[in-house]
């Protein structure tokens, strides 16, 4: 696996898509898991909004993010989200951060992608 440093990828629902919730959930758990398995990933993932609710401790998604966190992948989840979901002692993968720091690796970023 070869991280791009200059591409984040942003992820503000523990849903993929709009429709059917329980779809989009299934959507978004495939997507983290190929995320896994490809050539090339994104340097840093930032989670905000409910998709801070993915690094949770009882996530369907938490053994792909600790497999790509142990891989360099930078993972950021947004303070102010998890406090509101009342999981900041529940956080299993990534670190809690803010959102003037998920607003700098946007900024910088040589490419967002957004699922």
């Amino acid at each position: 696996m070869k991280l791009d440093s200059g591409e984040v990828l942003a992820i503000a629902s523990n849903k993929m898509g709009h429709g059917d919730d329980k779809l989009g959930k299934i959507l978004i758990k495939s997507f983290i898991h190929v995320l896994t398995e490809s050539e090339k990933v994104a340097g840093t993932i930032v989670f905000y909004n409910s998709g801070v609710l993915l690094a949770e401790n009882d996530s369907a998604c938490l053994d792909d993010l600790k497999l790509l966190e142990k891989n360099g992948v930078e993972i950021l989840l947004c303070g102010t989200c998890a406090d509101y979901y009342n999981i900041s002692d529940k956080i299993s993968a990534g670190k809690i951060s803010n959102m003037r720091v998920i607003v700098e690796k946007l900024e910088n970023a040589g490419k967002i992608i957004k699922p």
